[in-house]
This record gives C-alpha cells, structure tokens and sequence, in this order.
C-alpha cells in the first residue's frame, strides 16, 4: 500500500529474519505457545484441565484468524482478550480454560522476552561474523604503514592493520556486553495482577510449591533456566534498557569505525565498496560517495537515540504497573532490534569489501615520513658526535622553512635541509637510509597478532554465512 507510511527500517534496511521475529505473526503464535505452556503445566499440577484440552491448544498455534481478532478487539478494546477469542475459536474444547489463572502480562511480557533473547542471539551471530570480517582485515594489513591521526592532524606512523583492531576491541566489548545480558535473562512466568500469585494460591488451594513448580516448568519450556525472584504485574522494565543500552553500544563502535572510513575515504586510502553501476550522484557523476558507512553513521544516531527511551520509561513504572510503557515499548523496542539488525549488516558489507589504496597510503606515510623520523635522526646525530640541544634546534628551524615551503605547493625537502646542516655530518643519501617506514610502526604487527589470538575462539564460530545483500 503505497499511500501509508512504511518504516523504512522494513522496507529498507533490516534482514528478513528480524523482519520476521517482530512480526504480529511470530508475536501471536508465541502467546498461544504460552498458553499452551499454562494449560499443560496446570493439567500436570492436577488442575482441572484436560489432556485433550492441551493438545487442541497445540495443535491450534498456528492457525490464527487475525481478521477476527481485529474485529474482536474494536469491539472490547483489548488485544489480548481479542485472541484469547479467536483462539477459543480454533480449539471449541479448550476455550474456557485459556488463560486460567493469568493476567495478560503472562503471554505480552514473556512473548516479549522470548523475542528479544531471540534478537539478541542472531545480533551476536552478526557482531561475531563482522569481527571475522575485520580480523581477516587486520591480519592482510597487519605490517603495511599508515599515517596515524591525533586530533586528525598527522602523528606517529602506525598499520592498517592495527587500526583495524581497534575497531574490533570496540565490537569485542559488545560482544561481551551481549553476552552478559542474554546469560541474565530472566522469564516472567505466570504472576498474576500484581506479582502476588493470589490468583494460583486460589487454584492451586494454597500450595506454593506447586506454583512455583508451573512457572518452572513454563519457563523451562522456553528455555529459561529461572524466573524474576520478585515483580509487579510486568517483569522489570530495567530489562529493556539494558538490552537498549547494548544495542546503543554496538551503534556507537559501528559509527566510530564508519567515521573513520569516511575520513580516510575523503583522502582516497580506502575506500567502501561500490558496485559497477552504481551512482555516486545525481550532478556529480565521478563521485564515489561513502554511502554504506554513512547510512551506517545515519542509523546509529537514530539507535543511540531509541535508547533514551527505556530508561525514562523504567524510571516512571508506579508501584506494581502502568500502562504508559506499553505504546513506547511497542515503537523503541522492535524498532531497537531492526535498526541494529541493519547496522551490522552494513558493517558486514563494508568490511567485507573495504579496499585500501596502498600506493596512496605510502605516498601520504613518504609525505610526513621525515618528520616523523626526526627523533630518529636526532639520534643517529648524537651517535655521530653531535650535541643533541643543537640538533633539536637545527631540525626545529629546518623542519618550520620545510613547512612552510610545502604550505606554498612545494615538495617535502627537509632531507636536503638537514643534509646540508654541518652539525648532522649525513650526507642525504645516509637520511634517506632511515626512512624505511616498517622502522616507524613500533609494535604494531605484533599487536595486531597478539589480539586476533586473544579472541581466536570467536573468530573460529560461523558466524551469519555469507555477506548479507543490502539495498544501495
């Protein structure tokens, strides 16, 4: 339907698994499987539910008649009793005990953290297929000199290589990160309207050994290996916003590394894939604009900004629950999923094809070399007999007329400056001899082999297969 709004984070950006995930469809079927869940774990406590009741639910998850529910809803105005309807409609026998003992939290917040802790496994699978990528990077670039940037103005020599990995150590940190919130989740399980249990206290004739045995085996069910200890109506909302708060932090490294690639792109030393017919513009038809990486820039603002909302809306949850989370979480929280889905899955594009211009990256190094090598020279002066006070100085002056010399388009003669100061006592050809830029790296290649041994154990995993298609 061309005249309505379409999220471009689904016609656009993320992958059709979290496309998928997010969906009313996988949404639905959940709360039904959690219904399931309930009525199985209440027949087996020896509540008065059918075995045959259990398997008409399950073998009724799929078939959902959303036309139904819809009409169902404008009618009572509330979803989740909506589908308790149409579900009671596909399984006739099983329709008065759906939902017995539950408030619908039950099947909203659990359906929530099954699909979240879902998201965040096939987010890891991504971030852990990008550092594949990027380690392959360093490891190629490891030795090959580069100029380094303080403050964006030329520094110290280091590798491409060893760039790269600095960028990693960022992903790594999510990784990490990602791996501690999916490790710490925690289910619901059936509660009640105010986490009290009082509603299975009734059922189950007081016997709390026997709740807490059902929201064992529901949980249990769906792979968790433990409940909240204590809650409201909701699970806590501060769940969301670590969730959030890890995907704002894969956001932030992705627009780091991106950054770096447009500046180094603006300079020509690497550059982003392009496709053969690709256009960099609609005026300007030579160009070959960093579009990837600054869609990449683009989308992580908008992520680091979605994150702000759990926060706020964990911070104002009154007493055992509100409801003015509900439409915020129903926006931020998906939303959160499929902008980082689309982050990384550009991450994995570019670097699976990031090209560096080696021959402009050694013109840029030869371009400052001798600068940078001056400490250097410095010393080989002080070897030859000079007083290193006066060397400082011959190379302070000679280095300040060389600038600006090249200031008026002219090439580096810093050498010949040098060469022709008596108190050096080198010829220019034995400069020359020091401006070997492998003798400027210090450790990096070392560095770079040091760390991509470090994580090798999440370098072996698969990862996500092939580099994802994305649309230009």
């Amino acid at each position: 339907m061309k005249n309505r709004y379409e999220s471009p984070l689904s016609s656009r950006y993320a992958s059709d698994f979290m496309l998928e995930l997010f969906s009313a469809e996988t949404r639905i079927k959940t709360w039904r499987r959690l219904w399931a869940a309930l009525a199985r774990a209440e027949h087996g406590l020896g509540l008065p539910v059918t075995a045959e009741q259990v398997k008409e639910l399950e073998d009724h998850v799929e078939d959902i008649d959303f036309d139904l529910a819809a009409a169902r809803e404008k009618e009572v105005r509330h979803d989740v009793m909506a589908h308790v309807y149409a579900y009671g409609k596909a399984a006739p026998s099983a329709a008065g005990i759906i939902h017995l003992g539950a408030t619908s939290c039950y099947v909203t917040d659990n359906a929530d953290l099954i699909l979240y802790r879902e998201g965040l496994r096939h987010l890891r699978k991504e971030l852990a297929a990008l550092l594949g990528n990027l380690a392959k990077f360093a490891r190629q670039y490891a030795a090959v000199p580069t100029l380094g940037y303080t403050h964006y103005q030329p520094a110290q020599l280091v590798t491409v290589g060893k760039r790269a990995t600095l960028w990693m150590q960022d992903f790594l940190s999510d990784l990490e990160e990602l791996d501690f919130v999916i490790d710490n989740m925690k289910f619901l399980g059936c509660r009640g309207t105010t986490g009290t249990e009082a509603s299975f206290m009734d059922l189950f004739e007081g016997d709390g050994a026997r709740i807490d045995e059902m929201n064992r085996q529901i949980a249990a069910g769906f792979g968790f290996d433990r409940c909240f200890p204590v809650c409201g109506q909701t699970y806590p909302r501060k769940t969301d916003s670590r969730i959030l708060n890890v995907l704002s932090s894969i956001a932030q490294s992705a627009c780091r590394m991106a950054n770096d690639i447009r500046l180094l792109q603006h300079d020509r030393q690497v550059e982003e894939p392009f496709e053969k017919n690709q256009i960099g513009s609609s005026a300007m038809a030579y160009k070959r604009n960093p579009m990837r990486s600054e869609r990449i820039c683009s989308l992580s603002r908008y992520l680091m900004a979605d994150a702000l909302n759990a926060p706020m809306t964990a911070s104002v949850q009154w007493l055992e629950r509100t409801l003015d989370d509900s439409a915020n979480r129903r926006i931020s929280m998906p939303e959160g999923f499929l902008c980082a889905d689309a982050i990384l899955r550009l991450c994995r594009n570019v670097t699976d094809g990031l090209h560096v211009n080696e021959k402009i990256v050694d013109r840029t190094v030869r371009e400052y070399l001798p600068f940078i090598a001056t400490e250097n020279l410095m010393m080989e002066g002080v070897k030859r007999g000079g007083n290193r006070q006066e060397l400082h100085e011959v190379i302070r002056t000679c280095s300040m007329a060389a600038t600006a010399r090249m200031k008026e388009g002219q090439p580096c003669d810093l050498l010949s400056r040098l060469a022709a100061e008596p108190a050096f006592a080198m010829t220019e050809e034995e400069l020359n001899e020091l401006m070997d830029p492998r003798l400027y790296t210090g450790r990096c290649e070392a560095q770079v082999a040091a760390f991509l041994e470090s994580i090798a154990p999440i370098l072996a995993e698969d990862g996500e297969g092939e580099t994802p298609e994305i649309n230009v």
